[in-house]
């Protein structure tokens, strides 16, 4: 009998860490693209990309940003491209969507709903921050609220989805997230196989435990049948054991400096360290990574040759 196969998702960079939580975060185009690429050369099927401003490390949602190293992976690497329309808590809409409507990539991640996205525990940990605006983002999660309201989502699903051909790796961060999906899929606005990341241990989302994943995986089943698949992205400490337990239920993984800086104890020198790990994990357990191909099949994509870069 043929081993399942498991989509590995590889988040490069994200908007939560900052440049002095880790030497090794990915903040300019060259390093973005050397790390995606090294990424998906060590197993990523998936490439969940965000930019940050070359000067300093902030996250940007400038389109000619992502330009810088959309095209590179495109051209070095076969991993199917998913660009945030999250981006940052405080960016707009539009700031968000500048460039996924410039990109059309095959697909793009979509929060499902609006949601305290609190950062400034992190604020805890003494360090010396790099840049002025680093403890500043994060105390501005105090107050602050990242905004995807049903207007907002209809919107990405129509400009998008129906106008670019992207589909979706629907974030879900609690359980009324995965209702609200259900809501959407019954107006005829998404169809199947969808394809949901369910997140856990962010502050305002539903927490990272065994018992939650288990439930979050009982009501998709609920509620969507078998016309999805699912992955799961922990936060921190979190991410391997948990990813490890959604493996081992029959799902996809997701791994990336964006939601861990860490390789077991160690600081990851990369993200294909994490990638390596969790294929370490996948072997152990009988199951084999997904290629990009197998990856579009798996999920309906349209295909690395009908993207804009």
């Amino acid at each position: 009998m043929a081993a399942r196969k498991v989509i590995i998702t590889c988040a490069v960079t994200g908007s939560v860490h900052t440049p002095s939580m880790s030497p090794h975060l990915p903040v300019t185009p060259d390093q973005i693209a050397t790390d995606a690429i090294a990424a998906a050369e060590a197993g990523a099927s998936i490439l969940h990309l965000h930019a940050r401003d070359p000067s300093d490390g902030r996250p940007t949602a400038d389109p000619d940003v992502f330009m810088q190293f959309l095209p590179r992976i495109k051209q070095a690497t076969d991993a199917v491209i998913n660009i945030t329309t999250g981006g940052s808590s405080l960016m707009s809409l539009d700031q968000r969507l500048a460039a996924p409507l410039r990109a059309q990539p095959e697909m793009c991640s979509l929060n499902m709903g609006s949601m305290n996205f609190a950062l400034f525990p992190m604020l805890e940990r003494p360090r010396q921050w790099q840049h002025e605006w680093e403890p500043k983002l994060l105390d501005a999660t105090r107050d602050t609220i990242f905004k995807n309201t049903f207007a907002d989502m209809e919107s990405i699903l129509e400009k998008l989805g129906k106008g670019c051909g992207t589909r979706f790796e629907f974030e879900c961060y609690d359980v009324g997230h995965l209702y609200s999906l259900a809501h959407l899929r019954d107006r005829g606005l998404v169809s199947g196989p969808l394809f949901l990341q369910f997140v856990l241990g962010i502050l305002g989302g539903i927490g990272a435990d065994p018992d939650n994943l288990v439930h979050m995986k009982r009501i998709a089943d609920k509620l969507f049948g078998d016309s999805y698949q699912f992955s799961v992205l922990a936060a921190g400490r979190h991410q391997m054991p948990l990813i490890s337990i959604a493996a081992a239920m029959g799902g996809n993984v997701r791994v990336g400096l964006e939601d861990s800086l860490y390789d077991g104890r160690q600081l990851a020198k990369s993200n294909a360290d994490q990638v390596r790990r969790i294929r370490s994990i996948l072997d152990g357990l009988s199951l084999e990574a997904a290629t990009p191909q197998e990856a579009r099949e798996m999920l309906a994509l349209k295909g690395g040759d009908r993207v804009a870069f």
